[in-house]
């Protein structure tokens, strides 16, 4: 029999197709996770944009004046999409306030001003979190402003408050964590591309181990107030593979406070 001693990160994940698992025998998400992808620019399918803000120009769309010396920073990259059926099914009003939502995008993303992100957003920002877990609990922590959820097993009963990242329930179904995320207040996006919701959204997200370093990650999302129907993403999750992955500081309501409070100096800084 040999046997091999191993400090690393790669050395203590199991080989490729062996689901790691707790003693309990449910499966083991302890890590460090990231999404990879635009998703968070813009949940539907789409072909790149010159900006996240754009205006009409004499032979088509330009970038907004205010994203102009961004440059290419500022554009929207590609993608075929995380929604289901490709399209967020909104209610005409709903779907007008989205445009109005990205067409003034610097002035409203949460994301510029450090709000909490919301779920399912907080999955999918460029940024990773680390999952907790052992056989009685569950919890997640975002490095984007330090943000975390605790997963609760037994139901406290409705939320008693709205909040940025609301109330989250799970169970098991056989070896897919199912999480009840309700409770949530409406001042958060979905991503940069201004969709968003009312206070009366549900999501019903869905953890599945699919290898020892992939999470097929789903969420449905009903809102009656914002959507026609009941819609879903799906995306994978991989784990965070260097052997000093951690998660760092991010603390960025600190890096904004000028943005959000510097009119208020005695002697305001100039902005432009």
């Amino acid at each position: 029999m040999i046997t091999r001693v191993c400090l690393t990160l790669a050395c203590a994940i199991p080989l490729l197709g062996q689901v790691p698992r707790l003693p309990s025998g449910k499966p083991d998400f302890n890590g460090i996770w990231q999404a990879l992808g635009p998703a968070n620019y813009d949940l539907e399918r789409h072909m790149a944009r010159a900006s996240l803000m754009l205006r009409e120009g004499p032979h088509g769309p330009l970038p907004a004046v205010p994203l102009l010396r961004l440059g290419a920073v500022a554009s929207v990259p590609g993608s075929m999409g995380v929604v289901e059926g490709g399209k967020i099914p909104y209610k005409p009003e709903a779907a007008k306030k989205r445009d109005e939502n990205r067409a003034n995008w610097l002035d409203r993303d949460p994301e510029i001003r450090c709000y909490m992100p919301g779920v399912p957003r907080a999955t999918y920002l460029p940024f990773p979190f680390q999952i907790l877990q052992n056989a009685k609990q569950f919890f997640i922590h975002y490095e984007f402003a330090g943000a975390f959820r605790d997963i609760y097993f037994n139901n406290p009963g409705p939320a008693e408050t709205d909040s940025w990242m609301g109330q989250s329930v799970g169970r098991w179904e056989g070896d897919t964590l199912v999480v009840d995320v309700t409770g949530q207040n409406d001042q958060t996006w979905f991503d940069r591309a201004g969709t968003h919701h009312s206070n009366q959204l549900h999501v019903v997200e869905r953890y599945t181990l699919t290898s020892p370093n992939h999470i097929r990650y789903e969420a449905t999302i009903t809102d009656p107030e914002v959507f026609t129907q009941p819609w879903k993403i799906s995306l994978p999750l991989y784990r965070r593979m260097e052997p000093d992955a951690r998660l760092m500081d991010f603390k960025c309501t600190e890096f904004v406070e000028e943005l959000v409070f510097g009119e208020f100096r005695r002697h305001p800084l100039k902005r432009e």
